[in-house]
């Protein structure tokens, strides 16, 4: 959508097809702990990396919902 006024170039601000399904379907805290489990199971992840990868991820994912629900 472009502003009535100018030229601007427009901007799409519609979700991706994949973007609706997770949302929808799973919360993101659960897709990154699934694809650390699955890099543990079948890739070369250690028990330490993967408790690293989803603890960074659900801390960090808790403190921007923590931030988004003040502002809101």
């Amino acid at each position: 959508m472009a502003c009535k006024n100018c030229s601007c170039i427009p901007v799409n601000t519609e979700k991706g097809f994949l973007d609706r399904v997770v949302e929808k379907a799973i919360s993101r805290k659960f897709l990154a702990w699934i694809t650390a489990t699955g890099l543990l199971a079948f890739a070369d992840l250690t028990s330490t990396d993967w408790v690293t990868i989803t603890a960074i991820f659900i801390g960090s994912q808790a403190a921007v919902d923590a931030v988004a629900k003040l502002r809101s």
